[in-house]
């Protein structure tokens, strides 16, 4: 593993080079696809993002925890999570790296 993040200045910069907006546009045009994103993740809708994947929310129910070094019980609350499925065509192409 390389040990490299994608940051929203790459996409923005990906933009950039291949859409031809001016790097003020593509910022705001990552941002903007990703703030829609969100507000829809977090209004409970999923998001399915054709031949990359599926980000779902989904609600866990309270449990009884337990401390792993003092074995006390604690209550976990209920809460919302993020899942994310990831598409076929996305896990034939992790598998095989950069092999293309």
């Amino acid at each position: 593993m390389s040990g490299k993040t994608l940051t929203r200045m790459d996409l923005s910069e990906a933009v950039f080079r291949e859409v031809g907006l001016s790097r003020n546009e593509s910022a705001q045009l990552v941002e903007s696809v990703l703030a829609h994103i969100s507000d829809s993740l977090a209004s409970g809708e999923s998001v399915k993002i054709s031949s990359f994947g599926t980000f779902n929310v989904r609600d866990k129910a309270a449990r009884v925890g337990r401390n792993p070094k003092t074995g006390e019980e604690v209550p976990i609350l209920p809460r919302r999570v993020l899942t994310f499925r990831p598409s076929h065509l996305m896990k034939e192409r992790v598998a095989q790296g950069n092999k293309r």
